[in-house]
């Protein structure tokens, strides 16, 4: 299949979320979107998501970080599926609860038993925070203050790093617990949380610091072979995206810095970090992408059976749509991408990486 011919199968697919992708991100087809964007705030699929939000409260059962259950990764989800801020009401007063609880440093925080403790209290790690900054943004509320006061102390939370000045995995205030990583190394986790959240602000509102975030990203990839950040590897599993997409991996390595523009393209541009990118989209049609165009989930996290990208058996139409939406964004690079030689770079532990390839449905 030619890329019409993957967007013609979707678009012929069962799936709501996936037809307003390829319509809104890949067509530029503004009516039909709107058509579609109906479609899935009607569709049961959707109604069960939201159901799975539940409480933003003390005492709430509040999933990790890394897991689909955690509410701001829930929220992604549904985003990403095409909910949008006011569609729903389960949504919102999630999202209002989120909004209620910065502490006092402008942090947003949630609700969970540090490790090692029998006890639950209001904490704010940057995994916290910057993924609850991000959908809040993402959902409309970019004009309240809490918001703003949160995306000012993410600049303040820029670091030194031997990686460059990007975020570390920061201390929790209250508790003092800071995660699994080395003291002062960046974690790519956080940092490409906070791209996405300032991705939605606007170009001439980011602070230059964000930029250069962006390209110490890039480098994290690129001195993976000697410099990995602890607990952050760039083999197999980093290659093969596991969904629905949560933690650290190519394809929300892309996500993220595909919205920065400047990194490929205009004065600032730097040839390594194009190279870089070509280099993390060829991994993700490798890895990812079967020979007829169209993606088969190879990982999924448990509880997703009834979505396609929650099964390893035929086709998804949600995953091909996102899959093709990320790479887009990316197109004046795909030439660059085609030429990569994906058995020739090196992964975080030296030696090569050879893809094992997607399969094609019968």
């Amino acid at each position: 299949m030619g890329v019409d011919d993957v967007l013609a199968w979707v678009l012929a697919s069962a799936e709501p979320s996936a037809r307003w992708i390829v319509r809104s991100a890949l067509l530029d087809d503004a009516p039909g979107a709107a058509v579609e964007h109906t479609l899935v705030l009607a569709d049961p699929g959707t109604d069960a998501l939201a159901d799975r939000l539940g409480d933003w409260t003390a005492g709430a059962d509040l999933s990790g970080h890394a897991s689909p259950a955690f509410a701001p990764n829930l929220l992604t989800l549904l985003a990403d599926m095409g909910v949008a801020g006011g569609d729903d009401p389960r949504v919102e007063r999630v999202l209002d609860a989120m909004a209620d609880h910065p502490l006092p440093d402008g942090r947003f925080a949630s609700f969970a038993r540090v490790r090692g403790s029998t006890t639950a209290t209001w904490g704010a790690l940057l995994c916290d925070t910057h993924a609850i900054t991000e959908v809040l943004l993402r959902y409309g509320r970019g004009a309240d203050q809490r918001v703003a006061r949160a995306l000012d102390v993410m600049i303040d939370d820029l670091t030194d790093t031997p990686h460059g000045r990007a975020w570390p995995c920061r201390p929790d205030p209250a508790s003092g617990f800071r995660g699994p990583g080395r003291k002062g190394d960046v974690c790519p986790q956080v940092t490409l949380e906070a791209l996405r959240a300032w991705s939605w602000v606007p170009v001439d509102r980011r602070p230059p610091e964000v930029l250069g975030a962006a390209r110490v990203a890039l480098g994290v990839w690129r001195g993976r072979a000697t410099a990995k950040p602890y607990m952050f590897g760039h083999g197999y599993q980093f290659k093969v995206v596991k969904w629905p997409t949560t933690w650290y991996d190519v394809m929300t390595a892309l996500d993220a810095l595909g919205r920065f523009p400047q990194l490929w393209s205009g004065p600032e541009a730097d040839p390594a970090d194009r190279r870089s990118l070509a280099e993390l989209m060829a991994c993700l049609g490798a890895y990812n992408v079967a020979a007829d165009g169209r993606v088969t989930p190879q990982s999924c996290y448990r509880g997703f059976e009834d979505y396609s990208f929650g099964q390893k058996k035929v086709p998804s139409p949600f995953a091909t749509a996102r899959v093709r939406q990320v790479l887009h964004r990316l197109d004046a690079l795909a030439p660059e991408a085609a030429a990569v030689e994906i058995g020739a770079l090196a992964s975080s532990k030296g030696g090569t990486g050879t893809p094992r390839p997607p399969r094609v449905a019968g």
